[in-house]
């Protein structure tokens, strides 16, 4: 056993130690509790700091970001090639020292903050001026028109005919509010492509390299939109436009679609890198305007074959109808948009050959539809020309429609496209146009066969004539007056717009009828058949000449 002198030193040796080590654990603890409470305050300061960057990477964003001017955005996207060297610096998002703080922080948060807000913040701020810059655009346009007709901008225009133009183009039958819709959309559209080239230089330099593309896919994405929409609501007015004939108006998508496939390719390299759905937003787009532009031709080609022939809307003196007029305007319109129109007709084809069709292709389809509606139109004209119960003013009448289609033809370069598959078609129309002023001449034979040579009666000069032989002559003298009164006093009436042909077809009637009564009035003008020559013998020669020279003239 062990002396208990001995046990209660052990004892109080071992209690000692006991006590070294809690003092020992407890320092240890202490000094833990103070380090844990150091690296809590660091990560406190070290989000408040990071915290700090980012409300600092917000405000210079937002302080600093700017709507660009319309009157800029117009000098960017209509400067001459004087200028082109200027566009990749005429804009300058940020001030230089601002961009580099918004730089160093952005680097500073990826490499130690490890966080990715401040890109949403990023895009939501840019995408926000991007979308209000082109929207402000639109607005210059609306406010520029009403007081003055031409938005302003002092960059000289680019002759470039993939740029647009500031001032809109004025096309007959076309509302101006149209035109200015028409002309913004399309300064929109180029905007855009150079607006978001401008983005994304200055989002190269701010958000890191992985990121750029998809934070840019998100940064243009309302602006995008905005422009996508407002396309297909041009397409749902041209849908709309089209139920109610009112073609002039569909005409607004053949300028828009040629811009935006003008454009696709500069909207294409924008687009480089972004998701699959937003690179095919324009595509579809160009894909329901050719749609609705095939839709409209095809339409319009039938209205004008199918327009009824209403008696109460012809034209009292036989003059070009208002069916002829509004087709050759239209028709002359798409000569604007060859590539435009023959590519929508294309687009249509099911034909392997279609599936990349060259522009000979597409201007031989535009061809046949020009060919299409000029023969819808002349079959329609002939229906109509029925409505007038005087063959001869249904001759004056397509006399003065075809007319009016061969010099519309001739005077642009509509009769070249329809050469293209109509080798033939000028010179038919000349034919249509000789027949019928035979038609007409016709008319007159009631008048001249009372005095033509083969229905006068055959005497012996110095002969006295018989009661029967005098009756006769008074009777060709009353047929012919009472005849030429008539006809002068009805085709005084009827119109030939065209001075020349109305010249012609009054002389070669002129010649005609004076030649006949002329002889007419030599051989019986002295015999004498009457005790009252001035009562049949109304007319002189001339007389009667300067009564034709006034017919179609309501003016006489």
């Amino acid at each position: 056993m062990i002396p208990p002198q001995e046990a209660s030193a052990r004892r109080r040796e071992i209690e000692d130690k006991l006590k070294q080590e809690e003092e020992t654990l407890s320092f240890i603890r202490d000094s833990l509790e103070k380090s844990d409470q150091l690296t809590n305050n660091m990560k406190l300061l070290f989000e408040r700091g990071k915290e700090s960057l980012e409300s600092e990477f917000r405000s210079l964003m937002t302080r600093h970001s700017k709507v660009v001017s319309p009157v800029l955005i117009l000098d960017l996207i209509s400067g001459d090639d004087d200028l082109e060297a200027q566009e990749d610096v005429a804009l300058e998002h940020l001030p230089e020292s601002v961009l580099q703080d918004v730089i160093r922080i952005s680097r500073w948060l990826v490499e130690y903050g490890r966080n990715q807000d401040f890109m949403n913040v990023y895009y939501q701020i840019r995408s926000s001026q991007l979308d209000r810059s082109i929207k402000g655009l639109k607005e210059h346009f609306h406010k520029s028109s009403s007081s003055s007709g031409v938005p302003y901008s002092p960059a000289i225009p680019n002759k470039r005919k993939d740029t647009p133009t500031k001032k809109p183009v004025k096309r007959p039958g076309r509302d101006d509010m149209l035109d200015v819709e028409t002309d913004a959309y399309i300064h929109c559209v180029s905007a855009f492509v150079k607006l978001a080239q401008s983005e994304y230089q200055l989002l190269a330099d701010i958000i890191p390299e992985h990121h750029q593309k998809k934070t840019f896919d998100s940064l243009i994405q309302d602006a995008l939109d905005g422009l996508m929409l407002e396309g297909e609501n041009i397409v749902s007015a041209a849908r709309k436009a089209i139920v109610r004939h009112d073609f002039s108006t569909v005409l607004t998508v053949f300028p828009i679609l040629r811009h935006l496939k003008q454009t696709k390719p500069e909207f294409d390299q924008v687009l480089q890198g972004t998701a699959a759905s937003t690179k095919n937003k324009l595509p579809g787009l160009i894909t329901s305007m050719e749609t609705i532009g095939a839709k409209a031709l095809e339409d319009f080609a039938d209205n004008i074959k199918n327009d009824p022939d209403k008696e109460y809307n012809m034209p009292k003196d036989g003059t070009v109808h208002e069916l002829t007029s509004n087709a050759i305007l239209f028709l002359q319109q798409l000569l604007d948009f060859q590539e435009t129109a023959g590519a929508m007709l294309a687009s249509q084809e099911t034909s392997s050959s279609a599936t990349s069709y060259s522009s000979e292709f597409s201007k031989r389809l535009l061809s046949t539809y020009i060919c299409k509606v000029l023969g819808n139109l002349q079959l329609n004209l002939l229906s109509k020309s029925k409505v007038y119960e005087d063959p001869a003013l249904s001759a004056i009448f397509l006399h003065n429609n075809y007319n009016y289609i061969l010099k519309s033809l001739e005077k642009s370069e509509l009769i070249q496209l329809v050469a293209v598959t109509q080798k033939t078609a000028e010179r038919s129309y000349r034919e249509h146009i000789e027949q019928q002023i035979q038609t007409y001449q016709r008319s007159w034979l009631k008048v001249t066969d009372y005095i033509a040579e083969k229905n006068l009666p055959v005497f012996q000069p110095g002969v006295k004539l018989r009661d029967k032989e005098r009756q006769i002559i008074k009777e060709r003298f009353k047929g012919f007056n009472d005849g030429l009164e008539e006809l002068c006093k009805i085709q005084k009436a009827w119109a030939i717009p065209d001075t020349e042909q109305r010249d012609r077809i009054r002389q070669a009637q002129k010649t005609i009828v004076k030649e006949t009564y002329g002889a007419f009035l030599q051989k019986f003008g002295s015999v004498p058949f009457t005790k009252n020559p001035e009562k049949y013998i109304k007319y002189g020669v001339e007389q009667v000449g300067d009564m034709i020279d006034r017919l179609f003239d309501t003016s006489a």
